[in-house]
């Protein structure tokens, strides 16, 4: 999750710093994706420890998954395996014909409702979904065999034998797990690298924000730049299932994403900048250390002065605490030796507490704050705010502060759309999942300008270049940590 907190909020930095300049981040253009011709089976839970709703919600995402495939009996074929204490074939890979006909078919399905026999489900996988009969195509060299195991619980029977079977059978294994699920399980079934094949999320509520994963690892991208297909005016960028349009030096990229206009020099800008940062328990203190050492590496790339970026930061949790107002510190060394100190609340998430402090206090003048400057909040939560938020989040956006709002795991989105300002698209932004980071980045590098004149650059793009370095950096961080916390799982199990 601190890969996801960090990322997030340097994207965003990204974003106030970015004037749409010269050689400004491209916009959007265009999507072209088509899947591989695969052989997929979900595996998915429905013990008694799935209530009925959340049973819909897996179903949700199986569906959210299958409509973005090329379903086809020459293309991708889909089956569906049930399982509690005994499997059901759901649907087998040669039934249906057609996406509208495998769609009602997952929607028909029924939980069992008994145990949890998640090896008896992979062993039934192996013998009778991926097989001939069942319409497997699992021997031609182009088509690929594909398991989603989807569970909540600890198997009560053995999945590390069986999954090592099934992978080498060929079939490559992601392994999503929810709630209480015992993750050392998911890491026995799923395939390697484990970072790309094992998912978690908190509750079966947030389990659909894994579609794009999926719907991705089954793209094939076809290089629009290349094949001419695309209208950006100068340059053309392409990009995992996309295209974007981008400006040659001395040019800035226009509101349509399109065309470019030529550059006339700028004026320097000034950001009055609040981090409203969630320091609740389910944070977890390595991950709350992570973000301070990676707000201290953002606040070495800034401008930090009394006439350009003033940061501020407060954290909250079930009380709010200021840890240091706008203009404190007249320099990088001082703001980020307050972060390193800084302690972690963790207790509950009263975020409209927050914003309330954030309106009538962090943004004030007794606190740093200067006439005409641009005020930007950014609040980062990762969970349901334990208090009331409308008002405050209103009165934000009504006396002209920009607001971003930043979820993580299991943030409502509700909330996020309600504390985000106009356009909200534009404003809010949410992620159940670390590796889709660099996606995330590139969409939020949209304009948000804080200067007159948006052909000011050359600033910019050594800033991007920092900003990529720190990712790079922190990623192999994060890495480091994840494969120690992994061998102390390992040594309790």
């Amino acid at each position: 999750m601190a890969r996801i907190c960090g990322a997030l909020l340097l994207s965003l930095l990204l974003l106030l710093h970015s004037p749409g300049a010269c050689g400004a981040p491209p916009q959007p253009r265009g999507t072209l994706c088509r899947t591989k011709p695969t052989d997929l089976v979900f595996i998915i839970d429905s013990s008694r420890s799935v209530r009925p709703h959340e049973f819909e919600k897996i179903k949700v995402f199986v569906s959210r998954v299958i409509e973005a495939l090329d379903v086809g009996p020459n293309a991708t074929r889909v089956g569906v395996v049930n399982f509690a204490s005994a499997v059901r074939s759901e649907v087998s890979l040669q039934s249906h014909q057609s996406k509208a006909a495998l769609l009602q078919a997952v929607r028909r399905i029924q939980p069992l409702s008994t145990g949890t026999m998640t090896g008896l489900a992979i062993q039934f996988a192996i013998s009778r979904a991926f097989s001939a009969a069942e319409g497997s195509r699992g021997s031609a060299p182009n088509f690929k065999k594909v398991a989603i195991v989807v569970t909540d619980g600890r198997p009560q029977d053995g999945v590390q034998d069986v999954s090592a079977r099934a992978r080498a059978a060929g079939i490559e294994i992601f392994a999503i797990g929810v709630g209480r699920v015992d993750m050392g399980t998911l890491r026995q079934m799923a395939s390697e690298p484990l970072d790309e094949h094992v998912d978690y999320v908190e509750s079966y509520s947030v389990i659909e924000k894994l579609t794009q994963k999926f719907q991705e690892a089954f793209c094939v991208v076809s290089d629009l730049c290349a094949t001419g297909d695309h209208d950006c005016e100068q340059v053309c960028v392409s990009t995992p299932g996309a295209y974007r349009c981008a400006c040659r030096d001395g040019f800035s990229l226009n509101s349509d994403g399109r065309t470019c206009t030529a550059c006339n020099g700028g004026l320097g800008s000034a950001l009055d900048l609040v981090f409203l940062i969630d320091g609740s328990k389910s944070v977890r203190p390595e991950n709350f250390e992570l973000v301070k050492k990676f707000i201290n590496q953002i606040v070495d790339s800034l401008e930090v002065s009394d006439k350009q970026a003033q940061v501020g930061l407060v954290q909250y949790s079930s009380s709010v605490r200021q840890e240091f107002p706008l203009g404190q510190f007249k320099n990088k060394k001082d703001i980020k030796a307050a972060v390193k100190k800084m302690s972690y609340m963790e207790k509950g998430t009263m975020t409209g507490q927050a914003l309330k402090y954030l309106v009538d206090s962090s943004f004030s003048a007794i606190n740093g704050a200067r006439p005409g400057v641009p005020k930007v909040g950014i609040v980062f939560t990762d969970g349901r705010s334990q208090d009331y938020i409308s008002d405050a989040a209103k009165k934000a956006k009504d006396s002209g502060f920009r607001m971003f709002a930043v979820g993580v795991g299991n943030a409502v989105e509700d909330e996020l759309r309600e504390i985000a300002s106009e356009p909200v698209a534009e404003h809010y932004f949410y992620s159940a999942d670390f590796r889709t980071i660099s996606k995330i980045g590139k969409k939020l590098q949209m304009k948000i300008c804080v200067e007159e004149d948006p052909c000011e650059c050359k600033s910019i793009v050594k800033f991007q270049t920092k900003v990529e370095d720190l990712i790079s950096s922190l990623q192999q961080k994060l890495e480091a940590v994840a494969k120690r916390i992994e061998a102390l799982e390992n040594k309790i199990i």
